[in-house]
């Protein structure tokens, strides 16, 4: 799906998710979360086992306390939400989601990250045309990321779970987050684009009604995201920077 790709530079503004489109993040947070929910379900003798499949249905995308809910619901298990002050030794959805965090963290801290060349590429000629860019992340480490990764000055806006929390917005696939982030940014959704790699972010851009959703498939796969409503795809971002 990459022929005749439309010129990105022609839209008032691009809105890129992190996780996954600017960084391999999302790798990061995979192992974080396989190797927290692995020791979890182990421990409470929950079934089926998890699989890397339920990072992409169940967490990829999504507020973090979000996601934790979601897939402990899709194995029948329920347990209190707690609140985001809870220690990660708590059994409570915000305690199971600090503990998740304590993995990613750590290897933020020990490895670094650093951004995809391809999407650096089309960051570059976005920013030399003119056209205004930011970061919509559920992420609420993606400020830390952006400094770790060298990039957080290129974007004067930044969209994360901080605010997200704070501003009461509903977790992607809803439309708020990007639609906020446009505000934010002082452009129409229907003027603009919309780039991210998980299913519930493109739904999220779609709701949004953004006049261009690009799919950047890392693992989902390409008809996965063209159904939760991208309209190009492709696999690494240096493909707009031709």
């Amino acid at each position: 799906m990459t022929d005749a790709l439309p010129d990105l530079t022609a839209y008032d503004a691009v809105l890129f998710d992190l996780d996954g489109v600017l960084t391999p993040t999302a790798e990061v947070h995979m192992h974080a979360w396989a190797t927290m929910f692995a020791e979890l379900f182990a421990a409470w003798e929950i079934t089926p086992p998890y699989t890397e499949r339920d990072y992409f249905e169940y967490l990829d995308g999504k507020k973090r306390y979000d996601g934790v809910a979601s897939l402990l619901r899709s194995r029948s298990v329920e347990v209190p939400w707690g609140e985001p002050s809870d220690p990660e030794t708590a059994d409570t959805v915000c305690g199971i989601g600090n503990r998740k965090n304590v993995y990613f963290e750590r290897a933020l801290r020990e490895d670094g990250i650093a951004p995809y060349p391809g999407s650096m590429l089309l960051i570059e000629r976005l920013r030399a045309a003119g056209t205004p860019i930011a970061v919509v992340s559920s992420s609420k480490n993606a400020e830390e990321v952006l400094r770790v990764a060298g990039i957080r000055d290129l974007f004067p806006v930044v969209m994360d779970g901080v605010i997200a929390e704070r501003d009461h917005l509903a977790s992607k696939p809803a439309p708020d987050v990007f639609v906020e982030a446009a505000r934010m940014l002082g452009v129409d959704p229907a003027r603009s684009a919309a780039v991210e790699d998980a299913l519930s972010g493109v739904q999220s851009a779609a709701a949004g009604g953004f006049g261009l959703v690009v799919g950047v498939d890392r693992g989902v796969g390409a008809d996965d995201l063209v159904a939760a409503g991208a309209d190009v795809v492709v696999d690494d971002l240096a493909a707009f920077a031709v």
